[in-house]
């Protein structure tokens, strides 16, 4: 699963790179250690146009009481997410785009304890992850919330950890977000080895407190 990411575009660059109309209460930027149940930016469509916006980390289902009322589903299977309840509906008509620099993730050797690593794009432009989001209302509390769509791991990344987020690439970000009618199951997959980089980081990002550049910068050992 993904649980940590770091974002550091501006949030004017992404409403320009995304050609979408920006909220006026977006997260702040650069963050190099976006936590779950934070607000993170969300790219979605909406009234025939797109919408960058903050929503809360963690999809939250319409039948829960409260936000903590159940599991927190910060990620979404690809494999099982037309089928599953908690997700059917928003992966057919509610998805988004959820952009970063790149993810952490943490491998556990077979002596030792786990070491975090930072998986970024091989080429130049932001990582954009596959999302589904949600409007959930209860009692007069409104909140905007998403999950990360994930797949099986491949390659070099399935040595690290067996899981990945869908990443969409630019020419396919209309079709994720239903602008080109069918088709959407068709980008689920793992991207391939030569599209990502990656590198081992310090143990600091271990803690949700952790801030600054030096979170994603390699580890020299």
């Amino acid at each position: 699963m993904c649980g940590r990411f770091a974002n550091t575009l501006p949030s004017d660059a992404m409403a320009q790179l995304f050609d979408a109309a920006p909220a006026n209460t977006l997260p702040h930027v650069p963050n190099y250690n976006v936590c779950p149940t934070t607000d993170i930016h969300v790219i979605y469509r909406t009234d025939d146009h797109r919408r960058l916006v903050p929503m809360r980390w963690g999809f939250v289902p319409k039948w829960y009481k409260a936000p903590n009322d159940g599991p927190l589903l910060i990620n979404a299977r690809a494999e099982t997410l037309a089928d599953k309840p908690v997700f059917r509906e928003a992966c057919r008509v509610r998805r988004c785009l959820i952009p970063a620099d790149g993810f952490y993730e943490w491998h556990r050797p077979e002596a030792g304890d786990k070491q975090p690593w930072f998986i970024q794009p091989a080429g130049e432009g932001p990582m954009v992850f596959a999302g589904i989001w949600q409007d959930w209302q209860q009692d007069g509390q409104r909140l905007s919330t998403c999950a990360m769509v994930t797949t099986e791991a491949q390659g070099r990344m399935a040595e690290i950890h067996h899981r990945i987020p869908v990443m969409v690439r630019p020419e396919h970000w209309a079709k994720w977000l239903g602008e080109e009618g069918h088709g959407a199951a068709t980008l689920m997959c793992a991207a391939p080895d030569e599209a990502l980089r990656f590198h081992r980081v310090s143990r600091a990002i271990n803690s949700n407190r952790a801030l600054g550049p030096e979170l994603i910068e390699e580890l020299d050992e």
